[in-house]
């Protein structure tokens, strides 16, 4: 084997051992940024699975964030699940790449994840692989993809659950893990149910204010 091999190979290993978690402190210390784009996340993320990339919009969604947050991570959420279930490889369209938003906010974002990130990544191990299957990975964006157009909508207290769903299903993705899998399934039902409720709650609101308007 010729040196040029033997130091390709080493640059994958070393490539495949750099954490998710590692990138997102890397892109947040970066003070020679002004601001983290979509496309910088892309760019750093893009010859990874759809878990990572999917995680990394999916996240900021769970905690307390910065306000427009939810605007720059639903949009991108909604191409990437509709692409993982028609089986296509991860692409983003211009305008959701030059989104962006400060460096100081994107670190906040990281520093509020990280911890639970941290303690998630030990954990995750290949299992349950009938769930984790490639033919599966059609439904699971399928879901995840009904999940981001909830995730979009601006439907107060109906935005969290959809966010842990795809944060669940993407850890699967990340290492074929099928318990956290199952877990986005699981928590996927419940986000359905309360976004149906949060909905039918408005509707009935909103029948019974112009009820009252009218009489």
């Amino acid at each position: 084997m010729n040196d040029t091999g033997m130091d390709e190979g080493s640059q994958a290993d070393a490539d495949a051992t750099v954490r998710f978690s590692d990138i997102l402190i890397e892109l947040a210390r970066d003070e020679s940024r002004e601001r983290v784009s979509v496309g910088d996340l892309f760019h750093q993320l893009g010859d990874r699975a759809y878990g990572a990339l999917m995680l990394t919009f999916a996240l900021p969604n769970i905690v307390p964030t910065p306000p427009g947050t939810s605007a720059i991570t639903g949009t991108p959420l909604v191409f990437l699940s509709a692409r993982l279930a028609l089986g296509l490889q991860p692409w983003l369209p211009g305008f959701i790449l030059y989104r962006s938003m400060a460096r100081s906010d994107f670190a906040v974002v990281v520093n509020r994840v990280m911890p639970w990130l941290m303690r998630t990544e030990a954990l995750l191990k290949p299992r349950l692989s009938f769930l984790t299957a490639r033919r599966m990975d059609h439904l699971t964006g399928f879901v995840c993809f009904c999940l981001a157009v909830v995730l979009a909508l601006p439907i107060p207290l109906a935005n969290i659950l959809p966010a842990i769903s795809i944060c669940l299903f993407s850890l699967g993705l990340i290492e074929r893990d099928g318990v956290f899998t199952l877990a986005g399934f699981a928590v996927a039902i419940a986000s359905i149910a309360v976004a149906g409720g949060v909905i039918f709650a408005f509707f009935k609101a909103a029948v019974f204010l112009l009820a009252r308007l009218i009489t």
